[in-house]
């Protein structure tokens, strides 16, 4: 194990304020519990005396050090896994990932990703790929119970010009999403601020500031009920790239996204999983440039679900 040393200075703004709310507020990556138990086991201290108490205020202008433990970085490991192929040549891979599946190696997952899986089937991208990063080749992620297409580089050159195409906004990305509800518009684009959320520092949230542009354009296809409650499958294309985009934004028009536990309100119906997948995409060649297209079809347990509706 490893220590990461973090230092931080109290502002005027934060004075007064428990250490604990404090620390959640500045390092979002870590949980508010974990932030407990450090300071619980003397892992924080507040000028150079170390600190027990959770709710102890801070002051403007105090330095605050925190020591985390991390583990060894380690490369991740080639494992048997099948992957469903949409298209592949050699620059880049193009799957239809399916649900449940988590992209890269993190926090809890450390085995059955799409890389591992993918240097199962190619262990020569070990030697072609950054190794010391834990998401070789990933040039864009889909959350773990989203399935559709993913696009993966099997170069560093590819990498490199696939991730920029993303950044740059040259490709186009359509989703299929069940949500509940029907809208009151059979098309609408939202465009608002997506930040973290105010609160829980582990959600998204629609913001009037201090977030970025998140533009969304859906439309809907299908709409109905099942088993008395209102539901509709939309056809939606972002125009932006932020976290968990769709999820926020559907949830924001008062149309969550089927099954999905974080922003939606799964009291009533209860679907497989969050009814959302990568419908359609289009980007340019990493090696020619031209625009290609992929589909991946619709799966088993959406379908059930979309038929359903009635």
């Amino acid at each position: 194990m490893t220590k990461k040393i973090i230092k931080l200075q109290v502002k005027a703004e934060h004075a007064g304020k428990r250490l604990d709310l404090l620390l959640a507020a500045l390092l979002p990556d870590c949980s508010r519990s974990h932030l407990q138990k450090l300071i619980k086991n003397g892992a924080v201290r507040c000028g150079d005396v170390v600190c027990t108490a959770q709710r102890s205020p801070v002051k403007t202008g105090e330095r605050i050090i925190v020591e985390i433990e991390e583990a060894e970085s380690s490369a991740p490991v080639g494992e048997n896994i099948d992957l469903p192929v949409l298209y592949e040549d050699d620059s880049m891979l193009v799957i239809n990932k399916p649900s449940g599946m988590v992209v890269h190696p993190g926090a809890g997952n450390h085995t059955g990703t799409v890389v591992n899986a993918l240097l199962g089937r190619n262990p020569e991208l070990a030697d072609e790929l950054d190794m010391d990063e834990s998401r070789p080749g990933i040039v864009h992620r889909l959350d773990k119970d989203t399935s559709g297409c993913l696009v993966i580089a099997k170069t560093p050159q590819a990498q490199f010009k696939l991730s920029r195409s993303f950044a740059e906004r040259k490709v186009a990305k359509t989703y299929a999403a069940l949500v509940k509800g029907i809208p009151a518009r059979k098309t609408e684009t939202i465009v608002t601020l997506i930040g973290r959320h105010r609160v829980n520092r582990q959600k998204m949230a629609v913001t009037e500031r201090n977030g970025k542009e998140a533009v969304t354009v859906f439309e809907v296809l299908k709409s109905g009920q099942i088993e008395g409650i209102q539901a509709s499958m939309l056809s939606v294309k972002i125009l932006t790239g932020r976290t968990h985009q769709i999820r926020v934004h559907m949830a924001y028009k008062g149309h969550p996204v089927l099954g999905d536990t974080v922003y939606g309100d799964t009291r009533k119906l209860k679907v497989p999983r969050q009814m959302l997948h990568a419908w359609k995409i289009s980007i340019p060649h990493p090696e020619t440039g031209k625009m290609i297209s992929f589909e991946a079809p619709l799966p088993g347990d959406f379908i059930a679900v979309m038929d359903s509706i009635t």
